[in-house]
């Protein structure tokens, strides 16, 4: 069981600049041959956030990790992933990144045991200092090893 206190929990933030370059090497990556995106001021794709992840100078870090939270990483899966496009995301942008542990739920599972949810919120501010998207993650830890 997670402890619900810690919803508030900084997950950490970092910035990226959105290049051309990558928007154009991510719109190949999901087969998105879209002309738009090939632009010199092209938007980002959706999901085009999500790659700032991988990056080394990405949006992680700084923050509390999954298993400083308690979670036992062993039975923690990914659950969802939602986005509410707030403005527009386009080459050339500076964004700034801020996550925090958003919600916790519990349910039991239909096999036995619980599965606690663990939403975490990321806000991805611009240069002008605009909220342009959230991005929600839910994680999910069963209480039984899954089969």
């Amino acid at each position: 069981m997670v402890d619900k206190s810690i919803v508030g929990t900084e997950m950490g933030g970092g910035s990226m600049v959105v290049e051309r370059g990558k928007i154009m090497e991510f719109a190949r990556a999901i087969l998105d041959e879209n002309p738009v995106y090939f632009q010199e001021d092209a938007p980002a794709p959706p999901t085009f956030t999500m790659a700032s992840a991988h990056w080394p100078s990405g949006t992680g870090g700084g923050g509390a990790k999954l298993a400083d939270l308690g979670l036992d990483l062993l039975r923690v899966l990914h659950a969802g992933q939602e986005y509410e496009y707030l403005g527009e995301i386009k080459a050339g942008d500076s964004l700034t990144s801020r996550a925090v542990i958003s919600e916790v739920s519990e349910k039991e599972g239909k096999r036995g045991g619980t599965m606690t949810f663990i939403t975490s919120e990321t806000t991805f501010t611009n240069q002008r200092g605009e909220d342009v998207l959230k991005a929600r993650t839910i994680l999910v830890q069963t209480s039984k090893a899954a089969s």
